[in-house]
């Protein structure tokens, strides 16, 4: 297990292989993830793992291996459901603590989302979740909040 990939550019999300039986589906979902999806050509920038120490890791567990000092707030996993799905929902876990700083703002409009809650989205919009999230364009509830009724962030309508 590669501790180290957590203290690498923040600004590159990890993309965390969990299921190790589809090979040919996991390059699909590479080249689908990093693909231009957009005229101005923004894509998700994601660095890939693909490490078998990570086989079947659930969120929870991947929250609680995660480095206390690691600025990674959103990680990605390629789990038996994004491989086996026609649309190839990918599992976005969040890794952001609360802020302190925002206690007062939380009690007037709830919890904000819990470490290692989860959505799912499908590629073409992974580079909007990811890129929004990792400068903190947009919060985790603004996506969260848009899934349709099976859970996948399909953009925003």
């Amino acid at each position: 297990m590669d501790d180290g990939m957590w203290y690498q550019d923040s600004d590159a999300s990890l993309v965390i292989r969990t299921d190790f039986s589809r090979s040919q589906e996991w390059e699909e979902i590479q080249v689908a993830i990093t693909e231009p999806q957009t005229a101005e050509g923004f894509t998700a920038f994601v660095t890939f793992v693909d490490d078998r120490a990570y086989e079947n890791i659930t969120p929870l567990e991947l929250v609680e291996m995660v480095p206390a000092d690691s600025d990674h707030v959103v990680a990605f996993l390629v789990d038996a459901e994004t491989l086996t799905h026609p649309d190839r929902p990918i599992l976005v876990v969040n890794l952001d603590e609360d802020d302190e700083e925002d206690e007062d703002e939380d009690e007037d409009q709830g919890e904000g989302p819990q470490r290692g809650a989860t959505f799912r989205v499908v590629p073409s919009e992974m580079w909007s979740v990811q890129n929004n999230l990792t400068i903190a364009n947009m919060d985790w509830e603004e996506f969260a909040d848009n899934v349709d009724g099976d859970g996948i962030f399909r953009g925003f309508a």
